[in-house]
């Protein structure tokens, strides 16, 4: 695409304004209500410079899921790939990793499960990710322990807890501010402590 006449001078600090909108719009209309128009208009600026940056709210949307989901497992890969860790210090460094993120995008949950209900198709495919996981030192420990008979549950209940402790508070926000129930700096209190609550709970369900 050529530059719009009224572009005179593109930069990547004008791209990341444009993302930032994006996330913004996205998450509080979904994707399938979005319209680039609306991106614009969260920026502030001319639309021709969102369709020069980015082309398509299409392909808007899939750099900005990409971008999300790297950032995760960046932060995670390292924690769960370390063999000089216990399992538990792994625990602590999901959880501090994952809240860390989310207390950055705290509307992403929510978002995520909205478009899952709509049938949306536009959600990153997990399976390497899952796979990340399988193939980690972090998942090596659980199988170990799972051989020693240690374990008496599915090893997966350890992850669906973990991520259920970790990502409702964040769908239920919305709500908890909405009614008064926390106000935003107590909401972030809140999580602060759960980086210490959550792998003390976990780790006493699986009795280490």
């Amino acid at each position: 695409m050529d530059k719009p006449d009224n572009i005179t001078n593109p930069d990547t600090s004008t791209e990341e304004k444009i993302k930032e909108a994006a996330r913004i719009v996205f998450t509080g209309k979904g994707y399938a209500a979005t319209k680039v128009r609306d991106i614009a208009a969260q920026a502030n600026i001319n639309q021709a410079l969102v369709n020069y940056y980015f082309r398509s709210k299409e392909k808007l949307f899939d750099l900005i899921m990409a971008e999300t989901m790297k950032i995760l497992f960046d932060k995670i890969k390292p924690v769960i790939y370390d063999e000089s860790t216990t399992l538990n210090e792994k625990i602590s460094g999901i959880v501090d990793n994952y809240l860390e993120l989310l207390l950055e995008n705290p509307e992403l949950p929510l978002f995520v499960v909205s478009e899952m209900r709509s049938g949306s198709d536009r959600l990153p495919k997990m399976t390497g990710n899952g796979k990340l996981f399988l193939e980690s030192h972090f998942a090596k420990q659980i199988r170990q322990l799972q051989a020693e008979g240690k374990l008496n549950f599915h090893p997966v209940n350890i992850m669906m807890n973990m991520l259920g402790l970790i990502v409702f508070p964040f769908i239920g926000r919305p709500l908890m501010l909405k009614t008064g129930i926390v106000k935003e700096e107590e909401f972030r209190k809140i999580i602060e402590e759960r980086k210490k609550l959550i792998p003390l709970w976990i780790v006493s369900i699986i009795n280490l």
